[in-house]
């Protein structure tokens, strides 16, 4: 029997393995994120390193099941001043093998944790594609609510995709 996850942050240290998760995401689940396969395969493993080194409004976190990486997350908080009380979660990955494990919902608890940490930050955003069912379930028993769809969102293999669009009130009491 696995062990239940554990998750910390990726440091570029992690780049090969998180290479390896995102790459099997984007091959597995086509319709769920905005960046194709080909796309993502093509980045140098710099840039992938780079991307992973944890920075002021940024951070990737990975879930491990026996000492493997299975699972992703990143949290990112906007930029602008006037967008500063928001953060984002993306690139939301388990591996296929590793679902119902709980991977999924130690990530978010971990990002949700993240973004509780910057100061201002008072709500917590994503987006998650029509075809995507679990996943959403996942977010609204996390407290996620929806607030809106964005139509001809996406068009991959030849389907118009809508992305549902959730938000969390950090500024409410932890469930």
């Amino acid at each position: 029997m696995p062990e239940a996850p554990s998750v910390r942050v990726l440091t570029a240290a992690d780049a090969p393995a998180y290479r390896e998760v995102r790459l099997a995401g984007l091959q597995t689940d086509p319709l769920a994120f905005v960046t194709a396969a080909d796309e993502f395969a093509a980045r140098p493993a710099s840039e992938i390193a780079g991307r992973l080194d944890p920075g002021a409004g940024v951070v990737t976190l990975g879930a491990f099941v026996d000492g493997t990486l299975v699972g992703i997350l990143t949290v990112v908080r906007e930029a602008l001043p006037t967008l500063a009380h928001r953060a984002n979660v993306v690139a939301v990955s388990v591996l296929p093998h590793a679902r119902g494990q709980g991977c999924g919902d130690a990530l978010l608890r971990a990002g949700i944790a993240q973004a509780r940490t910057w100061p201002g930050v008072s709500s917590l955003h994503l987006a998650v594609v029509e075809t995507q069912h679990a996943a959403r379930r996942l977010y609204e028993r996390h407290g996620f609510r929806h607030w809106g769809t964005r139509p001809d969102a996406l068009h991959v293999e030849g389907r118009s995709l809508a992305e549902h669009w959730l938000w969390l009130d950090l500024t409410r009491q932890e469930a």
